[in-house]
């Protein structure tokens, strides 16, 4: 299953891999104290509280003894699959590979910023999911295999947190779940890979059978809130408008998404909460002067690479076949990366927060509501001017790659990475810098594509910005200390 979704590991065989993992790695060892004790008090976003869907208690000691059993049968049929399934799904934190597998097996097929949309339901699911299992782990503090039988031996170090539900699993039904709603037509590999998920910590002996099928009916029941709300988040709606026309306005018979501004919002009471004012006029001096600047841009320097690498979706989708003329130049970003390259994870390692279920999850949802609510902005504010993009304002410019189906102004990419870049600096402090940076340099590359002017970057940052402070305020009242 994984090889066919192109996710097995690369370049190296299966019993190197296995071997390579340092058995003094952060992630196999025990951390000090309980993971996150009272994270099943956080603040939820589709659920009433974590314990809405608190689970009936664990099997008894009989039972438990019984499922004990099963583990060391697993453990002596352990072969090279096995192996390969366990340090697969335990990589990161448990909602890690989900990531992956959307941005993979889906997300291409997705149209536009209902990429961003796809994320948010994605992470806020996977969540609310952990903050309910973690609700229910310490309501009944089951120990883990091998604290229940000090003769067992788990293949992997136990996770200092209590056994049922599996965290895993949990995250495994909600991702599973939320990705069928979105690509109903890979249902079935999206629970055939929940499955192997869940039953990669059985092959490990970390959990009991038990606990990863609580653990994904618990998923599943909270991806089912999230789709419920998704399903009257007006993204269904059909625009029936028609395209203004005029000098400075936008040209074309398509635009893409213009009733997105009104979509529900996670963090924002609306898209137009910090609607910017317009946009220079298309006969002003400030826009003469912009569209010099943009037409003086020398793209025989080296920020012709910079702007190349930038032009696919913030979110890690490259944007379109038309820059496979530009490979030399082009740095394709790994296609599995979310929101922005691959920092967000990179950091969770970094900080090694991939052994810390909640607060990896917290981080995944905070940025992907970040970067949602952004582009939700943004579209409002587009489709309120219909700005004229730099080719409807002056015929002569050529703009570098094929200039996007909507308005100009603000920039989506400034929008979406003003808002990710805000809130990544908030998660991780010591890097904030550097995230601003990155993203005054996404935002430029617009300009220097010809596709934006100035004051498209500019308003889009500072409109991103203002939404990632909104998904930061609520961050800081949700529990988590």
């Amino acid at each position: 299953m994984l090889a066919m979704m192109g996710l097995a590991p690369l370049g190296l065989t299966l019993d190197t891999a296995w071997a390579q993992v340092p058995a003094s790695s952060p992630k196999h060892l025990a951390t000090l104290g309980p993971v996150e004790a009272t994270a099943g008090r956080w603040q939820t976003w589709v659920l009433e509280s974590g314990g809405q869907f608190r689970l009936p208690q664990p099997p008894d000691d009989a039972a438990t003894v019984a499922e004990i059993d099963e583990l060391r049968s697993l453990a002596a049929r352990r072969d090279a699959a096995a192996l390969d399934q366990m340090a697969y799904w335990d990589a990161g934190s448990p909602g890690y590979r989900w990531n992956e597998v959307a941005c993979a097996a889906g997300l291409r097929s997705i149209a536009g910023i209902r990429n961003y949309r796809a994320l948010a339901l994605l992470n806020v699911a996977i969540y609310d999911a952990t903050i309910a299992a973690w609700d229910t782990k310490y309501a009944y503090n089951r120990p883990r295999p091998s604290e229940r039988d000090v003769s067992f031996s788990p293949a992997l170090t136990s996770p200092a947190s209590p056994s049922y539900p599996s965290e895993h699993a949990v995250a495994a039904g909600a991702a599973s779940t939320v990705l069928a709603y979105l690509l109903p037509n890979d249902a079935q590999v999206f629970a055939s890979l929940a499955d192997e998920a869940a039953m990669s910590r059985l092959l490990a002996g970390v959990q009991y059978r038990s606990d990863v099928t609580a653990g994904l009916e618990l998923g599943r029941t909270v991806a089912a809130r999230v789709i419920e709300r998704a399903q009257s988040d007006g993204t269904d709606a059909k625009w029936t408008g028609s395209v203004p026309t005029g000098p400075g306005l936008w040209q074309g018979d398509n635009p893409a998404e213009p009733l997105a501004g009104s979509w529900k919002t996670w963090a924002l009471s609306s898209g137009s909460q910090f609607r910017p004012g317009p946009p220079p006029a298309y006969d002003s001096a400030q826009m003469a002067a912009e569209l010099d600047e943009l037409k003086g841009h020398d793209r025989s320097t080296n920020l012709n690479r910079v702007t190349l690498f930038w032009a696919h979706d913030p979110a890690g989708r490259p944007a379109g076949s038309q820059i496979a003329t530009n490979q030399a130049a082009f740095n394709w970003a790994p296609l599995n990366s979310l929101l922005w390259g691959s920092e967000l994870n990179q950091k969770l390692f970094e900080y090694h927060l991939d052994a810390n279920p909640p607060r990896a999850a917290r981080a995944y949802a905070l940025t992907s509501v970040a970067c949602y609510d952004a582009a939700v902005a943004c579209w409002d504010a587009k489709y309120a001017y219909w700005a004229g993009r730099p080719i409807h304002i002056d015929p002569t410019v050529t703009p570098l790659f094929t200039t996007p189906l909507h308005p100009s102004y603000p920039s989506g990419h400034s929008s979406v990475v003003g808002a990710t870049s805000t809130v990544l600096g908030h998660l991780f402090p010591r890097a904030a810098e550097c995230f601003k940076l990155n993203a005054e340099e996404v935002a430029s590359s617009r300009m220097w594509a010809g596709i934006h002017f100035r004051s498209d970057n500019e308003t889009g940052l500072a409109l991103g910005r203002s939404v990632g402070q909104v998904v930061i305020e609520r961050a800081t009242r949700d529990g988590s200390g």
